[in-house]
């Protein structure tokens, strides 16, 4: 079906219909080869509570956005590589039924969907998508995921200390390493986590000192692989490349003479048919 549907004049109107509907806020969708297989509705977690969003299953890309007008404006576009996005199955809860998570290096999320048929089209479709699309580039499945935030009315005291209690002065946190809804002083620290910001972000203090921990232990396995390096190199000088202008005979008479030089020792709605 995708193969049929690339490069089709079908798909590349569906595709300028999605951008359109995000305007100048969204990013250019349209690439050679890629095909839009369907769109739905489905409900995520969010930090604060349970919100829609327009999700957008392309055979190399899911988009999502939040919805200002149905079918006609989005904002807030998402855009997850489904090379990087693992999915798993979740059981449900009294607020939400049919859920899932959707796991990136980058960032991890719970969706639901408004019936149990339509979560088993979606995750069929999607790992269909991202089976296709690793065999296609030789890459392996991700193996190292963001922690989903656990959301905000989870808890009423710092999952941390369990102590403080949240309230309108009292602000709740979330540590970038674990998700969990920390207090200010059981998260001051800050880490850089290249995979997930170019920033330090903010983290727990029990995620701290495990980061630091782990840090400390590359560092020292990355000394550790140096030393035969630097054994083998050490009591040699650089040359300073000059030639100089004794001539050969001076030169072999500072040496003596029986010196060796050499050893030998060394609701899914829009799906194409």
């Amino acid at each position: 079906m995708v193969d049929h549907l690339a490069n089709t004049e079908i798909n590349s109107q569906r595709i300028a219909a999605v951008e359109n509907c995000f305007g100048a806020s969204g990013q250019p969708l349209a690439l050679p080869g890629r095909v839009l297989l369907g769109e739905g509705i489905l409900t995520k977690e969010c930090r604060k509570k349970p919100k829609p969003r327009i999700f957008f299953l392309f055979n190399d890309i899911l988009v999502y956005g939040s919805i200002i007008i149905n079918k006609r404006k989005y904002n807030s576009q998402h855009i997850i590589p489904l090379e990087d996005v693992t999915l798993e199955t979740l059981p449900d809860t009294l607020q939400m039924k049919n859920r899932w998570m959707i796991k990136t290096s980058k960032k991890s999320f719970v969706v639901s969907a408004a019936s149990l048929t339509e979560r088993k089209e979606w995750i069929s479709h999607l790992e269909e998508c991202i089976k296709h699309l690793l065999t296609k580039t030789g890459r392996q499945p991700c193996r190292e995921h963001a922690a989903p935030w656990i959301p905000d009315k989870a808890t009423d005291i710092c999952m941390r200390c369990t102590q403080t209690k949240f309230s309108t002065l009292t602000r709740r946190h979330h540590c970038r390493k674990c998700g969990f809804v920390v207090c200010a002083d059981c998260s001051r620290h800050r880490f850089l986590m290249p995979r997930l910001s170019p920033k330090p972000l903010r983290v727990c203090n029990l995620c701290y000192r495990q980061l630091l921990a782990e840090k400390k232990e590359e560092a020292e396995a990355d000394r550790r692989q140096m030393e035969p390096i630097r054994s083998a190199t050490q009591g040699y000088e650089p040359s300073s490349g000059d030639d100089s202008d004794k001539s050969d005979d001076e030169k072999a008479e500072q040496w003596p003479a029986d010196t060796e030089f050499y050893t030998s020792e060394v609701s899914w709605s829009s799906f194409h048919s």
